[in-house]
């Protein structure tokens, strides 16, 4: 998702490094890795990065799962983000693909850049944010760089997963005939986005103070569905992160599977203060499904597995929804009232 889109531009990059040009800013990459270096602790093949390589042992029959997706200023957060916010998103938007592949964190490596020295406290908050996701996953820094170079912040972290050998579910393997759950629910990020850059939104949208900080913390600190797995391995044929939007990610699994996909737009599960939103300004329907940074979990689930598919997911605390089927033939379908298609000017984000 863009964040500056013709209607509000980001903070620049001094901002996004300090507030206060006199603060104490850190001196060559040691100093950086010094404060990184805790971020290890746990996994003793990081060797407290003290080395040029991590050392990873996997168990017996399982397998790695590995995905990058880097962060940059100004595309996926704000300059005066809190760097707590950035830091647990750089590693949250990377959790969020091994989520739906059922695989479970182990590590991952981080390569940070700078256009200046960033400050002593702000590395420490951001720091601070990615031990807090780390905890969260279940998973720890193992080694990677620090650079400078021209343009904005930009965070590229590879995440390390594991899945029993043989147990990840792919995107390309749904079948006709399949029903398409989601997971949580969608477009609260696309709301908390628009209340980042416009807080009068809020006041138009009839939203409370606190219904407009949920939506703009649904934008700040993605909440991977790593519990999922286990609903996955064992009753879905495919699966996916919905980070791009819902009909562009779903395009993409029925490209991939050779199948078409329709979607009742009334069956996407929201959030109330989304609800609210959109009862209030019905244009915002079209946002909920193309807007991107909702990792949450696409999935399709043969019929005859849709409902332990549902019950083992709330056993272990995910709330999933069915929004429609897989099908024979081509393309996605989006109902919208009275079931004609939605009329889509794009599907989703895209970076070119």
């Amino acid at each position: 998702m863009v964040l500056s889109n013709g209607v509000a531009g980001c903070e620049t990059v001094e901002h996004a490094m300090t507030s206060n040009p006199q603060e104490q800013r850190l001196h060559g990459e040691e100093a950086l890795i010094r404060l990184l270096a805790p971020l290890t602790s746990g996994a003793p093949g990081a060797f407290g990065l003290a080395d040029d390589c991590a050392l990873i042992a996997v168990e017996p029959g399982t397998q790695l799962v590995l995905k990058t997706d880097p962060v940059a200023e100004g595309v996926h957060f704000f300059g005066d983000d809190a760097p707590e916010d950035i830091g647990w998103k750089a590693l949250a938007v990377n959790a969020s693909d091994l989520a739906a592949k059922a695989a479970q964190p182990l590590g991952y490596l981080m390569a940070v850049s700078f256009p200046e020295a960033p400050t002593a406290s702000w590395f420490k908050r951001f720091a601070a944010g990615l031990e807090a996701a780390q905890r969260a996953f279940g998973c720890h820094l193992l080694g990677g760089d620090t650079d400078r170079r021209p343009g904005p912040v930009t965070i590229t972290i590879t995440i390390l997963g594991t899945v029993a050998a043989r147990g990840m579910v792919r995107r390309g393997t749904a079948q006709a005939g399949d029903v398409l759950f989601v997971s949580g629910t969608l477009g609260d990020a696309f709301l908390g986005l628009g209340l980042r850059k416009d807080t009068a939104l809020a006041g138009r949208w009839g939203l409370a103070s606190e219904e407009a900080q949920y939506l703009v913390q649904r934008f700040l600190r993605p909440q991977p569905r790593l519990a999922l797995a286990t609903a996955l391995r064992a009753h879905a044929s495919a699966a996916m992160d919905v980070s791009d939007g819902l009909a562009k990610d779903l395009a993409r699994m029925c490209s991939a599977s050779g199948c078409a996909g329709r979607v009742r737009l009334a069956d996407v599960p929201l959030s109330a203060p989304a609800a609210k939103a959109a009862a209030v300004d019905p244009v915002l329907a079209a946002g909920m499904v193309t807007a991107g940074d909702d990792y949450e979990v696409l999935a399709a689930v043969p019929a005859a597995n849709a409902d332990a598919f549902r019950s083992c997911a709330v056993v272990d605390g995910i709330p999933v929804s069915p929004i429609g089927f897989m099908r024979a033939g081509r393309g996605i379908v989006i109902e919208g009232d009275e079931g004609r298609p939605l009329a889509l000017d794009h599907l989703g984000w895209d970076h070119f």
